[in-house]
């Protein structure tokens, strides 16, 4: 069975390439195709892997500013070959899926998200990533044509894989099409429990609009306890600026002192409405409580009152009672951890191994 692996771009590196990275410990010898790769920008991940990039590389600040050329990564991702290949695994939330494969070869996508940008707020998107005004005034157009492209190309793979039920939810209105559902891989081993904590709470993540990291700093400049922010991103200034004396910004971490800043923390704040928030399941990994909107994947695995707690809106207020709320209850590190088992990075990789060899059988016999 030969196989190749399909990324939409490989410019940063997130919960979509630690599943790549599990892809290529099922299959080392694979190929990997994807749209544009900067190995300064991944930090040397995927450096020693052979990767196969498309014209959308050589354009002048494709790297830096790839959400700019939607057009050219819908012309690029066809033009990949893959008539060698048995099977063609691909990990999408934009333009992998829209790859074009033979009838004999076998393609299967892990879908992190139906295209958000092309289906959800078109203007949210514009202003969460700070576009220039030429490029704000042009994409309303643009989005219409990606929106057709995208529903086609939604239709290509033979079998699609969501990564929570949350996501085959928005997979089955948007693409009308049924997905099995496999948790992305968490490294549990990684995160410990410890028995004394630190008088702070934690946010982890990228610093852009829809994470909400503003309102809680907000609802803790109001609350007057400590709140540490790990993560880097366009919102960091802003944030920065509201921020009273309690709260401290951390940048990017290692993962080991990562894990450490999980494990002392009182809980983890997560204001986001997310398709798959690995960042809470590594919190709960160390067996940190989560002060958690209600909203996204997190109510999949969050049982409230035991884990953490959940607000209704995404609202300063909201917060500030939650984590009032919070201070009023105990929680059973033990149990929190238990609960985050299920998303073994091992587990992941035999599921996905079965899966693609089922897959590959009945094709056969087909």
């Amino acid at each position: 069975m030969k196989i190749a692996l399909v990324h939409d771009y490989l410019v940063q590196y997130g919960g979509a390439e630690r599943v790549l990275e599990c892809f290529t410990e099922l299959f080392p010898e694979a190929t990997i195709y994807t749209l544009v790769y900067s190995q300064k920008l991944m930090r040397g991940k995927f450096s020693e892997k052979r990767i196969k990039t498309s014209f959308v590389q050589k354009i002048p600040l494709a790297k830096k500013k790839h959400r700019i050329f939607p057009l050219f990564m819908t012309i690029g991702i066809e033009q990949f070959d893959f008539s060698d290949y048995d099977v063609v695994l691909s990990d999408s939330s934009s333009y992998a899926k829209g790859i074009i494969t033979n009838p004999s070869t076998l393609h299967i996508c892990y879908m992190h998200t139906p295209m958000r940008y092309a289906w959800d707020d078109c203007q949210k998107y514009v202003n969460d990533f700070y576009f220039p005004n030429i490029i704000k005034k042009m994409i309303p157009f643009v989005m219409n044509y990606i929106r057709l492209w995208d529903k086609v190309s939604a239709d290509r793979p033979d079998k699609i894989i969501a990564n929570s039920r949350f996501v085959a939810k928005r997979i089955k209105k948007y693409y009308r099409r049924e997905a099995t559902i496999i948790h992305p891989p968490v490294n549990i081993d990684n995160f410990q429990i410890i028995k004394k904590q630190e008088p702070y709470f934690l946010m982890v993540g990228r610093l852009i609009a829809y994470k909400r990291f503003d309102i809680s700093i907000k609802a803790f400049n109001q609350l007057g306890l400590k709140l540490k922010v790990i993560g880097r991103g366009p919102e960091l200034k802003r944030l920065k600026k509201m921020a009273g004396s309690n709260i401290e910004f951390l940048g990017r971490v290692p993962d080991d002192k990562l894990a450490d800043y999980y494990a002392r923390c009182q809980a983890f704040i997560f204001p986001q409405e997310e398709d798959f928030g690995i960042v809470a399941i590594e919190a709960m990994a160390s067996g940190r409580p989560l002060i958690a909107y209600r909203g996204g994947d997190i109510v999949e695995h969050m049982e409230e009152g035991k884990m953490g707690i959940y607000f209704d809106n995404q609202e300063v207020s909201d917060i500030v009672e939650a984590v009032k709320k919070f201070q009023q209850q105990n929680f059973n590190p033990e149990y929190i951890k238990k609960q985050t088992l299920k998303f073994d990075k091992r587990e992941f990789k035999a599921k996905i191994k079965e899966y693609i060899e089922t897959e590959f059988q009945q094709k056969g016999k087909g």
